[in-house]
């Protein structure tokens, strides 16, 4: 191959962008209208627009990302991690184009990619696993059947997809109807199929996974574990290379297991299988993701592994640079580097960067999609990059983390830099009497609490406009003087100030993020209660409850599917 297009954005775009020049070949960028002057679309070699706001209109539309490649003259593919990444119709529409698809084969993403039948390879081969459906069920009557037999809590998971859509644990009886239509509403967004099946939900387990690496000679090579328990709302926030505190038996297990799937489902490239570890230590195979990891890069800093250049060689063909599991030279943390605000439930902050200081030192790394003047979209993931520290122990990794994370300073947008900073000091995760965190300690056992973050209510104006122009859907970029005092319109890229939402009167309900309004749970003149769930919003690819502020008589002021900006009256709750 010579020429990769990558349909993707952000920080995994970049981190591609960079492999595909260490590898000698160009690379093509693609970009919907928010990310027209994104990090992502310079450091590609060239950049061609998608023409639209959301996902669905842009990196999800495959016929445009062919289109594009056809135009540009791309040989091949990379999917990195999200959108088309584990869609087997895509890698099959790119095969089917004459261009090489840079993951693995698309008979092997429909296989382990469905869960369902990823748990059936992994059964065969003899992998640990809890108990579980053997096929998708059809309604929210099944998983209470399920409940009743085998008890609480239930995992309901999607089919189809990964990355923690889709993902809802019942812990109550009378909260799995909701959660199972929560389900269900996410897999369709998120995977376009909404089936889910069941398994039983092992209670504060850690997440341990191993990533592998599968040339086409048949050869498949555990690089390394890593641990990944630190989540919010089934998403990661923290990682770490290799997984602390295993027994030599444990990690064998692992080992094996990971590579006996890959091997049966005929792997090839970059992927990674996912296992919980009770606190018995019970190990439980979890599912199979076909395409590269967010925190890939912990793996590449504890092993010398450019997981991401050894994709570019399998792809063309070659086989993997070594045969056996590297050994492991130190420890190292990601930290993931979200627009999210810890003190108001973290819930995401789109908006324009105005300051974004990365750290540096010995052992530190940033894989960053953002910059000083970027935009943080509310149509996409939150994610604005990664901190990647690394140390010859975890102790010292952890010391270096704390003053990598001290040194980061974030303004504009909200991030999750004041969680992380508490975490690298707390004695449930560096250990000090034990390692105590697990998948939900974040929400149940964390005891920190967080201040709201100031937000800026005006963006001033950069010294340098950068706008573009197309020629023929290919990106042309241009640098104005601010002083011409150019606005936003069209496809510009000068952010407009911000209006300060309006005060409200008692009993309005405001949007507390910029985002869609996805459903309401009460209608407009029902009576209902102070606290009371009345409607759902959705932003970053994530869902937040609307709660009524007092009882009263509700009157819905905005429609499904309508896009709000954070502070905008969605309804009013009049006393009764």
């Amino acid at each position: 191959m010579s020429k990769v297009l990558i349909a993707n954005r952000g920080e995994i775009a970049i981190r591609i962008a960079r492999a595909c020049r260490d590898y000698g070949v160009q690379s093509v960028a693609v970009y919907a209208d928010p990310d027209a002057d994104a990090l992502h679309v310079r450091a590609a070699d060239e950049a061609w627009a998608l023409e639209g706001t959301r996902p669905a209109e842009t990196y999800l539309r495959v016929d445009k990302l062919l289109d594009i490649a056809r135009r540009s003259g791309a040989d091949a593919v990379h999917p990195g991690y999200g959108f088309l990444s584990e869609r087997a119709d895509f890698a099959r529409a790119v095969i089917a184009a004459g261009l090489t698809w840079i993951g693995p084969r698309p008979e092997t993403i429909e296989a382990l990619g469905d869960k369902v039948a990823a748990r059936k390879i992994a059964l065969k081969v003899g992998a640990p696993l809890v108990a579980g459906t053997a096929e998708p069920v059809g309604s929210s009557d099944e998983v209470l059947a399920f409940a009743r037999q085998h008890g609480l809590p239930v995992a309901i998971k999607a089919a189809y997809g990964g990355g923690g859509r889709g993902l809802k644990v019942a812990w109550h009886m009378e909260e799995i109807a909701e959660l199972y239509e929560s389900a269900v509403r996410e897999a369709t967004a998120a995977f376009g199929r909404g089936e889910c099946f069941l398994e039983q939900f092992l209670d504060r387990p850690r997440h341990i996974e191993a990533q592998i690496l599968a040339d086409q000679h048949g050869q498949v090579v555990v690089v390394g574990t890593r641990d990944c328990s630190l989540q919010r709302r089934n998403q990661k926030l923290v990682e770490e290379a290799p997984a602390p505190f295993l027994s030599a038996e444990q990690s064998q297990h692992i080992h094996e297991a990971a590579r006996a799937i890959c091997q049966a489902a005929g792997y090839v490239s970059a992927g990674t299988v996912e296992f919980l570890l009770s606190r018995s230590g019970q190990i439980s195979f979890l599912e199979v993701n076909t395409r590269l990891q967010v925190e890939h890069p912990v793996t590449e800093e504890t092993t010398g592994v450019d997981l991401v250049l050894e994709q570019l060689r399998i792809a063309d063909g070659h086989p993997l640079s070594f045969t056996t599991t590297p050994p492991v030279r130190g420890h190292s943390f990601e930290f993931r580097i979200n627009a999210e605000d810890p003190g108001r439930g973290y819930l995401p902050t789109p908006g324009w960067i105005t300051r974004f200081d990365a750290p540096g030192g010995p052992g530190v790394r940033v894989d960053a999609g953002v910059a000083a003047g970027s935009s943080v979209p509310g149509s996409f993931d939150s994610l604005m990059g990664k901190l990647i520290v690394t140390g010859p122990t975890r102790a010292l990794a952890l010391a270096r983390a704390r003053r990598a994370l001290a040194e980061f300073r974030i303004e504009g947008v909200a991030s999750v830099l004041p969680f992380h900073r508490a975490v690298a000091s707390d004695p449930a995760f560096t250990a000090e009497q034990g390692f105590g965190v697990h998948t939900r300690w974040i929400e149940t056992e964390m005891g920190t609490q967080f201040e709201s973050a100031q937000r800026p209510l005006e963006q001033g104006a950069e010294p340098l406009v950068r706008a573009f122009i197309e020629l023929d859907g290919k990106r042309v970029s241009l640098g104005l003087p601010a002083s011409l005092g150019l606005r936003a319109q069209g496809h510009a890229t000068l952010p407009l100030p911000a209006a300060a939402p309006q005060a409200g009167q008692p009993g309005d309900v405001t949007a507390p993020l910029t985002g869609s309004l996805v459903a309401w749970h009460r209608q407009h003149g029902d009576e209902v209660q102070a606290g009371e769930v009345i409607a759902l919003m959705e932003a970053m690819k994530m869902e937040t409850s609307i709660a009524a502020p007092q009882s009263g008589i509700l009157e819905c002021l905005a429609e499904a599917g309508q896009a709000l900006s954070v502070g905008q009256v969605l309804a009013r709750v009049r006393s009764a």
